[in-house]
């Protein structure tokens, strides 16, 4: 269904950008020319770009809301802050990092650390 529901959504959204780049700017801007003479006039045309506009732009909102519900209702019901008490994982021990330019001796007999940075 989330998945109807966000095609739906992608196509509202391509077809309100293309409408809204064919309407009339004050600049002429990529509009349906200003040539009369046609099925539909000048302001004919801007009336039901206008309108389809509108009707877009709603659905578009509908989805959008749609969408927020799917999405919440997938969700786990407890929240990121629920979680914050919860004890985190115990990391696990490695080996200490040895600087690249020192290098380890053998320990001495009297001691019982495995290995010792040489000191220069």
């Amino acid at each position: 269904m989330e998945n109807v529901v966000l095609i739906i959504h992608l196509l509202l959204a391509l077809a309100l950008i293309g409408v809204v780049l064919m309407q009339r700017s004050e600049g002429g801007g990529l509009g349906m020319g200003g040539g009369g003479g046609g099925a539909m006039t000048g302001r004919a045309a801007a009336t039901a770009l206008g309108k389809i506009t509108w009707i877009l732009a709603a659905a578009f909102i509908c989805t959008s809301i749609a969408l927020t519900i799917i999405a919440a209702k997938n969700s786990s019901s407890s929240s990121v802050f629920d979680r914050l008490g919860t004890e985190a994982p115990a990391e696990e021990t490695t080996a200490p990092v040895v600087p690249s330019g020192d290098s380890l001796l053998p320990p001495s007999e009297g001691d019982n650390s495995p290995l010792v940075p040489r000191a220069d």
